[in-house]
């Protein structure tokens, strides 16, 4: 679902440094104000910013390698913990996930499927793609309304003003939460922050620095 997807940060060497360096991504771009990661089939453009930003974004991963991957990841950020535990499976998913942040303070989580298996070692190839991206806003009904509207569909019955909201289908999600609900595995308040992302479908989400979402075409 997601085709790109672009964040802002204003530790643009540290972060350039941690996904081509310690994370081993292809930087597919570099400029003196941006660089782009190419995470299986999503780019993911990080832009300069004066004031410091961080988000949710989650990356699918096959389930089969998901013991070797946290191996690989241990060794090189520490994974984060909640109730004592640095995993977790969701029933509900079929999915194990483990969580970090990068220099930003991003809460990145990896959430293994079950029902994907990739065999081999460790490659970039074990990175399949971006499989959420968080949306924070102070009005849950007006951004989930706009997604409903073009046509991506709620996981669940009722949009929850104060909850987590996964707004899309297969393994991609846009994740709509309230301005101050704590991200899971982490000690973060979510916080508003702008963003892009456009979809395979063309597609293209913005959220601006008031929380607000709008909806365009990648023809536009």
């Amino acid at each position: 679902m997601f085709k790109s997807v672009t964040l802002y940060t204003d530790q643009l060497a540290a972060m350039r440094r941690f996904y081509g360096n310690i994370l081993e991504l292809e930087i597919t771009e570099r400029a003196e104000d941006r660089f782009t990661v190419r995470i299986g089939t999503t780019d993911v453009t990080f832009v300069a910013a004066d004031r410091p930003a961080f988000y949710h974004f989650a990356i699918n991963i096959p389930g089969n390698q998901f013991s070797m991957l946290k191996h690989w990841i241990q060794d090189r950020v520490p994974l984060n913990w909640e109730d004592g535990v640095d995993e977790v499976y969701f029933r509900a998913f079929d999915a194990d996930s483990m969580y970090f942040e990068d220099p930003a303070g991003n809460v990145v989580e990896l959430i293994g499927r079950r029902r994907k298996d990739v065999y081999g070692d460790i490659t970039r190839s074990s990175f399949l793609n971006i499989s959420e991206v968080g949306l924070v806003t102070g009005d849950v009904q007006q951004a989930g309304q706009t997604l409903f509207d073009a046509g991506l569909p709620l996981r669940g019955t009722d949009l929850e003003p104060d909850e987590l909201n996964f707004i899309g289908s297969g393994d991609a999600y846009f994740v709509l939460v309230p301005d101050g609900r704590r991200w899971y595995f982490s000690k973060k308040d979510a916080e508003i922050h702008p963003l892009t992302a456009s979809l395979s479908n063309g597609t293209v989400f913005s959220l601006d620095a008031a929380g607000q979402i709008t909806r365009s075409s990648s023809g536009e």
